[in-house]
């Protein structure tokens, strides 16, 4: 008996649900490691821990109201230091390679550097969902 070729919906149906799940994440999820003390295999600083959510709430880190509007601005400016060129490229950047750009007004080296080796790619990708959210 040979090999029966799948029928065309179904390669397609696929397509689009492996379209949809290629680093997209889950805002719900991002959410709730956003807000855990502590995230990732290490037991790493929650981002909660260091950054707001409200307007001109500033903790250790800038307030993170409205940053996927400003991540789309800052990867434009002629000081941008890093290498994204879309507003999720640039926040996976900013968790995973923190100093790789540094908002005026704050210190370099003080973002915990350690997520890459903590968090897996899907719970960026999930905090990646969720911090898109935040326009």
């Amino acid at each position: 008996m040979g090999v029966r070729p799948l029928p065309l919906a179904l390669l397609l149906i696929g397509g689009v649900f492996l379209a949809g799940c290629g680093g997209g994440g889950d805002p719900e999820a991002g959410e709730r490691l956003y807000t855990s003390l502590t995230i990732g295999r290490a037991d790493a600083p929650g981002c909660i821990t260091c950054h707001s959510v409200e307007p001109g709430e500033i903790k250790v880190g800038p307030s993170h109201a409205g940053v996927a509007r400003r991540a789309a601005e800052v990867i434009q400016l002629s000081n941008y230091t890093g290498s994204a060129t879309t507003a999720e490229e640039y926040l996976r950047e900013s968790i995973l390679e923190p100093d790789a750009y540094v908002e005026s007004g704050f210190a370099p080296g003080v973002m915990y550097s350690g997520y890459s080796s903590t968090l897996t790619d899907g719970q960026v990708a999930d905090l990646v969902a969720f911090l898109m959210t935040l326009k």
